[in-house]
């Protein structure tokens, strides 16, 4: 009798991001951008172009990144019922996508660094073939854009029709995002060595770079700022968490005392709420109030008996201590 009422109060705490699709074309993009890094910095190196060098670098630690993103999946999947991880593994793909942001930022920081450097002590370019292997990185970025940009496009389209089964994989946007900056770095790479051959332009050619690592920088913030509330359980928005205390509260003379809501993953939220009532109900009643809430994954309720009579509690806002 006992085993059968804990099994059915038992919660599941598999909150993890499955993408055996996204994950496989990430390692296919892992392949073709490892290649074309160990070209475009032997090229570069030979040819003496600061962008072409950049963009090879810079596919270095892409390919660190998306070595960071295959990870995060299959260690999320192999661990997702561990019961050593409080509420799984569900931000194990969020920190994928927290490392490979700061990744970008180191890469727009070398870029920076070595485009100043380039600035104030020139090198000779030999274009043409500078130009053959940029073209050639530009080509091999736009091929991983695609593979990478049907499943990213996939998960948010899912999010926007049905608000309650989201599907954001930070871990799969950030190895999009560095894709778009490897395409990015590439295409400056061609215009500078163009101008630079055409026109004289030389100075172009560190000064795309510096323009490149503001760009990417951007990027990294943007991911930087996504993923870092997740991972220090940010609470859900304000105006979400009154409609819950309305909800509860207008339900007999119900009191919130004490409200926690927070992520588990990209995509789910957990909640703790300590209530006071004249009347106790079974945590179930208070449960399927929220019914409506599909933001919320993991529910827990705290109910307790008011002890003044009446029970005179503030209706909204202040937390008491029981």
């Amino acid at each position: 009798m006992h085993a059968e009422s804990l099994k059915k109060l038992q919660h599941s705490h598999n909150f993890s991001v499955m993408n055996e699709k996204g994950e496989r074309r990430t390692f296919y993009v892992l392949i073709l951008t490892a290649i074309t890094m160990v070209v475009e910095i032997f090229a570069g190196s030979i040819y003496g172009s600061m962008a072409l060098l950049a963009d090879g670098w810079h596919m270095g630690t892409h390919v660190a990144a998306f070595m960071i993103a295959i990870f995060a999946y299959r260690y999320a999947r192999k661990h997702a019922n561990n019961p050593n991880f409080a509420f799984g593994t569900g931000k194990v793909s969020v920190l994928g996508g927290f490392a490979s942001a700061i990744a970008l930022a180191v890469v727009a920081l070398v870029m920076l660094l070595e485009s100043l450097q380039r600035i104030i002590d020139p090198h000779i370019i030999f274009f043409n073939e500078a130009i053959l292997v940029a073209t050639l990185g530009l080509i091999i970025n736009v091929i991983s854009a695609i593979l990478l940009k049907d499943e990213h496009q996939h998960h948010d389209h899912s999010d926007h029709q049905h608000e309650q089964h989201h599907h954001h994989d930070h871990n799969l946007k950030a190895a999009y995002m560095h894709v778009l900056a490897d395409a990015l770095t590439s295409l400056l790479a061609i215009i500078a060595l163009l101008f630079g051959k055409y026109f004289g332009w030389n100075w172009l050619d560190p000064i795309m770079g510096i323009v490149g690592a503001i760009i990417i920088t951007r990027w990294s913030y943007g991911l930087v700022k996504q993923t870092s509330p997740i991972l220090l359980d940010g609470s859900i928005d304000k105006s979400y968490q009154s409609e819950i205390k309305k909800v509860i509260e207008n339900d007999a003379d119900n009191r919130i005392a004490d409200i926690h809501i927070w992520k588990v993953s990209a995509n789910h939220y957990a909640a703790i709420i300590a209530l006071v009532t004249d009347f106790p109900k079974s945590a179930e009643h208070y449960k399927n109030l929220l019914n409506g809430f599909h933001k919320l994954s993991h529910v827990t309720i705290e109910v307790n008996a008011c002890r003044d009579k009446p029970c005179t509690l503030p209706k909204t806002g202040t937390a008491i201590k029981s």
